[in-house]
């Protein structure tokens, strides 16, 4: 599979399909690897990829600290995932594109519009991660990490995650770095020798910028309120994904579509046919 360099850091991606771009940003929280648009839940259930190929030229890829992606410690924020997705569709060749993303993936597709409007052709929403129990949740995460860190240092860090498969979502313990540890050696070491207190330091940082808010982060509702891009916004129905969150960007946006369908109404059938209705109408 072909990876590009951007900002410095391997991005793993995967192009299928024939016609107008349409960059995807993946679900699954700190482990968004291009496999789960067909792997993981709902996505797998919907069949969207292949049909959306047959159709579009669908870019795939891991998100930076994600699957076979690279990775920094820094305090990561959604301008870093920004600049992976602008860097890949430039390295593709594309100055324009749809943009699509599934539950954590909103809010960087989002931030790209909002930061570099005139590439955004559309944007299509998928269940966008928010609600108040998603930022209590994120913050423990980040919290619990922090505690292993500074009980047991980040060499126990290392050792942990290569003694287990489990993602910072499953084991917080292992912290956000985790697949760039298991899969760059280089990166395992120098992250051993990290200062412990920095460590901390950008850690809390980090869980303080891309979970700031009790709804969809990722930008700010003016700058949302003001931009001039379609969007189809579909809703989830749990805790990570609440509905609310969809609501919020339905009154945000000011061209969006809001399709009022319950997840289990969201079928193979329906879902894609929904999708493709407004990105042919774009």
């Amino acid at each position: 599979m072909p990876a590009a360099i951007v900002d410095g850091l391997r991005t793993r991606y995967e192009v299928t399909g024939d016609g107008a771009p349409l960059l995807m940003y993946s679900p699954g929280g700190f482990d968004s690897r291009l496999e789960n648009w067909s792997d993981l839940g709902v996505y797998r259930r919907l069949e969207l990829l292949p049909q959306l190929a047959k159709r579009y030229t669908c870019i795939t890829f891991d998100r930076r600290e994600s699957g076979l992606s690279g990775g920094r410690v820094e305090r990561i924020g959604w301008a870093h995932y920004v600049s992976q997705g602008v860097g890949l569709l430039r390295h593709l060749g594309h100055d324009r594109a749809f943009l699509m993303g599934g539950c954590v993936g909103c809010s960087s597709a989002l931030a790209l519009a909002v930061a570099y409007p005139s590439m955004a052709r559309g944007l299509v929403l998928y269940s966008p991660a928010g609600g108040p129990r998603y930022r209590i949740t994120q913050h423990a995460r980040f919290a619990e990490h922090a505690a292993y860190v500074r009980a047991n240092g980040l060499a126990a860090v290392v050792d942990l995650a290569r003694g287990t498969d489990l993602s910072f979502t499953k084991d917080p313990r292992v912290g956000p770095w985790v697949t760039v540890i298991r899969t760059d050696e280089a990166f395992a070491e120098e992250y051993a020798s990290h200062h412990p207190g920095r460590y901390l330091l950008t850690l809390a940082a980090m869980s303080r910028l891309l979970f700031d808010r009790d709804t969809v982060p990722g930008a700010e509702p003016e700058e949302l309120m003001a931009l001039d891009v379609p969007a189809l916004i579909v809703p989830g129905q749990d805790s990570s994904h609440a509905p609310s969150a969809a609501r919020y960007l339905q009154e945000c946006l000011p061209r969006a579509e809001y399709w009022d369908v319950p997840v289990a109404e969201q079928t193979a059938d329906t879902a894609p046919t929904r999708v493709f209705d407004f990105l042919d109408a774009h």
